[in-house]
């Protein structure tokens, strides 16, 4: 009997202390914030709220035991939330591990 073709999809996600810390959708999170300097303009971007990004952000800085994100309180301007260099880091390993899952999904599917 021969196998009909198939295509292997699936995500990834980065998980500690059998926590997830970190998916694509938090990836995004920290990129938009890294772009626009701001916690508040990446949630509105993302349509979710300010709390539930905050709530994010503290959870990725607590599973990696060292802050992703930095942000600094405003006055008549607004605060900044910055991206350290670890967390610029993590997004280049993360972004690396899922361009090797997507080959290995590529090489197993079968055409």
């Amino acid at each position: 009997m021969e196998i009909p073709s198939f295509k292997l999809n699936g995500r990834i996600w980065i998980e500690m202390d059998e926590e997830k810390v970190l998916g694509h959708g938090r990836v995004e999170l920290l990129e938009r914030i890294h772009a626009s300097g701001s916690i508040r303009q990446a949630a509105l971007q993302m349509k979710m709220s300010y709390k539930q990004a905050w709530d994010l952000v503290n959870h990725m800085n607590d599973g990696f035991k060292q802050p992703l994100v930095i942000s600094k309180r405003g006055g008549k301007g607004g605060g900044v939330a910055l991206l350290t260099p670890f967390g610029l880091e993590i997004i280049g390993e993360f972004k690396d591990l899922q361009q090797k899952f997507s080959q290995f999904l590529e090489r197993n599917s079968k055409k």
